[in-house]
This record gives C-alpha cells, sequence and structure tokens, in this order.
C-alpha cells in the first residue's frame, strides 16, 4: 500500500478520497488518523466539533480495512459499501450510537444515544466513519450556530463571523478540511444558509426523497436531510448514499453529474414572503453574486429573466408556528428551563401557550401556501435569487451579544423578537422551499474584496437534484 502524502490527502475531493480508499491506496485508518489530526489542529480555533470520537473513529476504520483486506483476497472488491472509509461528521441533532446528543442546549441531560438516528445508519450502512458531532443552535432553529453548550462555530473564512445554521458546525469543518464532506440537515434553510455562508455547494432535496425517519415536532413536514461538499461531485457522491437506489436517477447522481442540462428558463426573483413583516435590505455583495451567476448561467446557455413572485402576508405566522410547535413539547425539567437561550425559552413559552387549532389552522395555510406558490413558479424551469441577503454575519450579531469563544455565561440574555427579525432578513429565501417541499441548491459563485464566499440558491421542480448538482458544476467549472 501506497500512502499519500498528508498534504495531498488534504488536497483529495471526496471522490477522489472514495476513489483512494476504495482501490487500497489510502487505509481508513491512514484517512481517519490524518482528519483527525486537522480537528486537533483546528477545532479550537473553529469550534465545528462539540464532541470527537477519535477512539471509535479509529476502531471502525481498523474494521473497514479489515473488510476491504477480505474482499480484496477473495476478489470481491467490487462489494465494498459505496463510502467506503469515508471520514465524516454528523450534527449534534443527529442521534449517533454512544454519543450523547446535545441538541445544542444545556436544558437537556446529555447522555449517550443508545442508537443510530435514521440518518447517522444509512450513512454508516454506507460504509462512512464518524469522527465526532458538530455545533448546532439550540434544537437547530436559527440561522447561527451559538448556544450555551459549547463555542459558536465560526466560518473558517473569517473567524470573527458566523459559519451559519443550524449545519453550521458541519458546514465550517467541511470548508476548512476536516472533513470531506458532510450531511445536514434543512427545515428552513440548515444546510443553504451555511452553504452560502461558508462557500460551499449545499443541496436541499425535496421532501420525502431522502428517508430520515418521522419526526414528531415536524408536522409540517419541512426537515429534509442533504450533502454539504466542495464541489458539485463530492454532493453527488453522498447524494447516492443518501437516497435509496429506486428513487435516484438511472446510474445514479455521481454518473451523471458531468451532463450539462438543456437550456433552461430561470426566473429571477428577490420576493420574499417575509418583506411584508420584515421589510430588508439585500447587500451590494449579495446583488453581485447574483449578477454573475446571472451571467455565467446565460453564458451557459440559458434563459434568465424576471420572475414576480406574491406571497401571502400571512405566511410569517404560520411559518413561525410550525416551525417553533415542536420546542414547545420538548421534555425539559421545570428548574432546568432557565438554561435555555431566550429565543428558545420565547418561542417554547410561545407554542405552550398556542391552542392546537391554532397551530392545525397554520398547517392548513401552508398547504394552501404550497399550492399557490407552485403554480407561480411553474412558469419557469428554475427560480433563482441570493442565498443570503447579507454577507456572513459577526459572531453574537444576531443576538445583539458577542463573546470571545468561551460558552454562553448563565446571565447572558437578549431581544428574542429581534434576533428572529435579524434572521429573517438574513436569509427570506429559504424557508417558503421547505414549505413547498422543493429541492434548492446553494451556489458558491462569488468572493467578496474581503474574501468572504457569497452564493446563488436555485429552486427546482419536483423532482430536480440531479438537474440543480449539474448546474453547480457548470458554474464551477467557468
Amino acid at each position: 500500500m501506497v500512502e499519500p502524502p498528508l498534504q495531498e490527502i488534504s488536497q483529495l475531493t471526496a471522490v477522489e478520497l472514495r476513489n483512494a480508499l476504495a482501490a487500497g491506496d489510502l487505509s481508513a485508518r491512514e484517512a481517519a488518523e490524518h482528519f483527525l489530526q486537522a480537528i486537533e489542529s483546528r477545532n479550537r480555533q473553529l469550534g465545528a466539533f462539540v464532541t470527537v470520537t477519535a477512539e471509535q473513529a479509529l476502531k471502525d476504520a481498523a474494521a473497514s480495512d479489515a473488510l476491504h483486506a477480505r474482499l480484496a483476497r477473495e476478489g470481491r472488491r467490487e462489494e465494498l459499501p459505496a463510502l467506503h472509509g469515508m471520514p465524516t461528521a454528523f450534527k449534534d441533532l443527529t442521534d449517533v450510537a454512544g454519543v450523547p446528543t446535545t441538541h445544542g442546549s444545556a436544558a437537556l441531560e446529555h447522555k449517550p444515544a443508545p442508537e443510530d438516528g435514521a440518518l447517522a445508519a444509512t450513512l454508516k450502512g454506507q460504509g462512512v466513519i464518524s469522527l465526532g458531532k458538530t455545533q448546532v443552535p439550540e434544537f437547530g432553529l436559527t440561522a447561527y450556530s451559538e448556544n450555551r453548550v459549547a463555542p459558536p462555530s465560526r466560518n473558517p473564512h473569517a473567524l470573527g463571523r458566523s459559519s451559519g445554521g443550524s449545519s453550521g458546525g458541519s458546514a465550517a469543518a467541511v470548508a476548512a478540511g476536516l472533513v470531506p464532506f458532510a450531511p445536514g440537515t434543512d427545515g428552513g434553510g440548515s444546510i443553504r444558509i451555511p452553504a452560502g455562508a461558508c462557500g460551499l455547494v449545499g443541496l436541499k432535496p425535496g421532501r420525502g426523497l431522502v428517508p430520515g425517519g418521522a419526526s414528531a415536532g415536524d408536522a409540517a413536514k419541512l426537515v429534509v436531510a442533504g450533502p454539504l461538499a466542495r464541489t458539485a461531485a463530492d454532493a453527488a457522491l453522498l447524494m447516492d448514499a443518501l437516497v435509496p437506489r429506486d428513487q435516484a436517477p438511472d446510474g445514479g447522481y455521481l454518473a451523471n453529474v458531468g451532463q450539462a442540462p438543456e437550456p433552461l428558463r430561470i426566473g429571477v426573483s428577490l420576493d420574499s414572503p417575509w418583506a411584508g413583516i420584515y421589510p430588508f435590505q439585500i447587500d451590494e455583495e449579495a446583488a453581485d453574486a447574483l449578477e454573475l451567476g446571472t451571467k455565467l448561467l446565460e453564458k451557459a446557455g440559458h434563459s434568465v429573466t424576471e420572475a414576480g413572485i406574491r406571497y401571502d402576508n400571512r405566511y410569517p405566522e404560520a411559518f413561525t408556528t410550525a416551525w417553533t410547535a415542536g420546542v414547545g413539547s420538548a421534555r425539559i425539567a421545570p428548574q432546568r428551563e432557565a438554561l435555555l437561550t431566550p429565543l428558545t425559552r420565547t418561542f417554547r413559552r410561545r407554542a405552550q401557550q398556542r391552542s392546537a387549532s391554532k397551530v392545525n389552522e397554520a398547517l392548513s395555510f401552508l398547504r394552501q401556501f404550497e399550492h399557490d406558490t407552485l403554480a407561480q413558479y411553474a412558469e419557469w424551469d428554475l427560480i433563482l435569487m441570493p442565498t443570503l441577503a447579507q454577507t456572513p454575519r459577526p459572531i453574537g450579531w444576531f443576538t445583539g451579544g458577542g463573546h470571545s469563544g468561551e460558552p454562553w455565561p448563565s446571565e447572558w440574555a437578549g431581544d428574542a423578537d429581534e434576533d428572529y427579525k435579524r434572521q429573517c432578513e438574513y436569509a427570506p429565501w429559504s424557508s417558503m422551499v421547505n414549505v413547498c417541499g422543493l429541492p434548492a441548491i446553494s451556489i458558491p459563485v462569488h468572493t467578496t474584496a474581503s474574501g468572504l464566499p457569497m452564493g446563488i440558491q436555485i429552486i427546482g421542480r419536483p423532482g430536480s437534484e440531479l438537474q440543480l448538482l449539474q448546474l453547480a458544476a457548470v458554474l464551477e467549472a467557468r
């Protein structure tokens, strides 16, 4: 076995790393040790990982190497799992057997999970090796990954800035090279927001494509798992592991990602269902990203025209009701309620005071909103806008606080409604995609003068995940 030098391992794409592991040019243990060393070196600065499971990762890597050796001896190497030996990490909302799931909350007891959740079980079954758990906001509620459990997740491109949320720790880990790729989950922008902030490809698949297990706290069926990766091909590789074969395109996502799609009709829209209650400004850098993305899409042969979308002004209240319903039913001991962040505590109290009929009314409205919005989008093949309206925000910006990187002090307090308002102004084009159950992708296209990445979001029709990845591949090859 010829081991690539460490710097070469760092430079490999996820696809190249997968190929090296499958061929036996690199052992699973060597790969795990390399990325664990990178975590040890950089995580203190980044705050991407909450828990590092080095001992278990090395045991799992040894088992992967033993499997590779046995199948190679028997001439059955083609039976290796699709992601044999690939290191990754799971956000700290996903159960991984034997590892505490903090949900980003100091109010919960952090007991080891008795078994893998659906997402971890699926990817472990495909051969991945988990290196640990990554930082999230409390209960995944916010567009930034700061909580009272551990230091905030910072943006690798500018350590004073947030990596986004709720998959912020995973995005920071991928962008910094601490893992080659990672799964995220997205219920209101939680893959696309950190992908936009960290300069990654982030794909939110359509509703129901990726099996994720039922969630009692997600009555509106908003949440779906998807990839965070540095390239479209790497994202496609992870999609092949996440999506059941009978639901995937012929040959799979990776085999087809390099094919450019036929000319498409793309509608550009800056309309947002949040604008009525939270009028927002679009940063010049976000506008620059949109302009560049538009030019690149036109250069690739697509028609890009203005799209005017009308949204019902009842959306903000209905979405907020559905989004926060689960936190109202979370089991938290009364004496630990004070450990919740102000935003969580505020929305938990409101959720508990809300009647079941109000929740059902909100869910009914969101289904009608979905129907009406899909009817408008149908005039175009795709809908285009910036991923984010602003550059990645400073640490502490949403809460009005800010700190040195230590866990939040117990006396910390903030204005929950101002916090929520700022999030909606920062990411005004994300949550309605979840309500509509559509696939959408964030693609990095621009870097600001100060070195911050900015992306565009493209919303597709049902079943267009491959098409979105193909567009990402076209734009990154420009």
